[in-house]
């Protein structure tokens, strides 16, 4: 082959690969010319077939155009690539100018919203927000608040206990929030003001309890408070909480190991037609539970019970939402049902302010 045939070959050959519009379309020309039986790769098997004092010129020239070959589908490859990395940018551009596509807006559930009305409204009366953690000591849910080794509530059937330990003690999922006002005492001295909001933990569950429920708790210590201030206490509270002005309260003796007196206190409502509404009714509805805190508890926080006294109280946060809120399952709760919350939850600008109260 003559100087003038390489020549031919070799623009025909750079004319077509500048022309090749694609990636594919240059592959394929990539293995017709230099590829392992390509054009250019023949040619150079002819190359014993030549005389051999032109053997080593024809040599040299077809290495030349296999060169420039080679460094024209490389140069050409990365145009190629470069126009379809652009197309491609160019396809999946956003217009920042668009407006958002409509999505649903989240609600506070009705435990939180619960929650947080109650501490509005006792924040208002000057209660501090005191909180613990949900794994506890015997001692401080137990043996502090005057609770025997043999009460129900130490059973294995109604409590929640961790592996023993080295020594034979075990920790316990906090069956109340109790626990958070007996570290409360120890750590500091009267006088002392605080609601303690949470998770506590029982084994149970039916439509009305659930292994795993919210309580909030109050304490007051100090030399005067007595079982009157109790009683206006928590009527306000609940007067405010349920928005029945005239609310018809009342206390009945009951028994808390932890408090003496203790006393069930009563919501008035109605039952008329097979529903339940509260406020002014023939009929009467457990709310929570109260009294004075025992002498023997405020002995276990080092709290001299010759000079200072005090009241507690708890009501569990689920059945208060439910009667407010008109929820009939407390097991819904903690289903995470995107409708349910839909349904129930509340915006999350209607919070009360618990720096305003409600």
């Amino acid at each position: 082959m003559s100087t003038e045939d390489l020549n031919k070959v070799s623009d025909t050959l750079l004319a077509e690969i500048e022309n090749t519009g694609d990636l594919a379309t240059l592959e394929r020309i990539r293995i017709a010319t230099i590829g392992k039986q390509g054009s250019i790769t023949e040619l150079f098997k002819t190359i014993s077939k030549a005389p051999p004092e032109e053997r080593k010129g024809l040599g040299k020239r077809l290495n030349h155009v296999k060169e420039l070959c080679e460094k024209a589908i490389l140069e050409r490859k990365q145009c190629l690539e470069l126009e379809e990395l652009q197309k491609k940018i160019a396809a999946e551009k956003i217009d920042i100018t668009l407006p958002i596509r409509p999505e649903p807006h989240g609600t506070i559930h009705p435990i939180s919203q619960a929650i947080d009305e109650m501490l509005a409204i006792f924040c208002e009366m000057g209660f501090g927000v005191a909180e613990g953690p949900d794994i506890e000591t015997d001692f401080n849910n137990f043996t502090a608040l005057n609770i025997p080794p043999e009460h129900p509530a130490r059973q294995e059937h109604d409590t929640f206990y961790l592996p023993q330990k080295d020594g034979g003690t075990r920790l316990v999922l906090r069956t109340h929030t109790s626990p958070v006002q007996i570290r409360t005492m120890l750590s500091q001295k009267p006088p002392i003001r605080i609601v303690v909001p949470g998770r506590t933990f029982r084994a149970d569950y039916d439509s009305t309890h659930s292994p795993m429920f919210h309580q909030i708790e109050g304490l007051v210590i100090d030399k005067k408070t007595h079982m009157g201030h109790l009683k206006g206490c928590l009527i306000e509270f609940c007067r405010t909480f349920f928005g029945v002005d005239k609310l018809p309260a009342r206390f009945r003796p009951s028994y808390f190991p932890f408090t003496e007196p203790s006393a069930e206190m009563d919501i008035g409502c109605s039952r008329a037609g097979g529903g339940l509404k509260i406020g002014a009714g023939a009929d009467w509805l457990e709310i929570l539970g109260c009294g004075m805190v025992h002498p023997q508890v405020l002995g276990h926080c080092e709290i001299d019970a010759s000079r200072y006294q005090g009241f507690a109280f708890g009501l569990g946060i689920e059945r208060a939402a439910m009667l407010k809120y008109g929820i009939p399952d407390l097991r819904t709760f903690f289903d995470s049902d995107i409708r349910w919350l839909r349904h129930y939850g509340f915006s999350a600008l209607n919070l009360p302010n618990i720096a305003e109260g409600v």
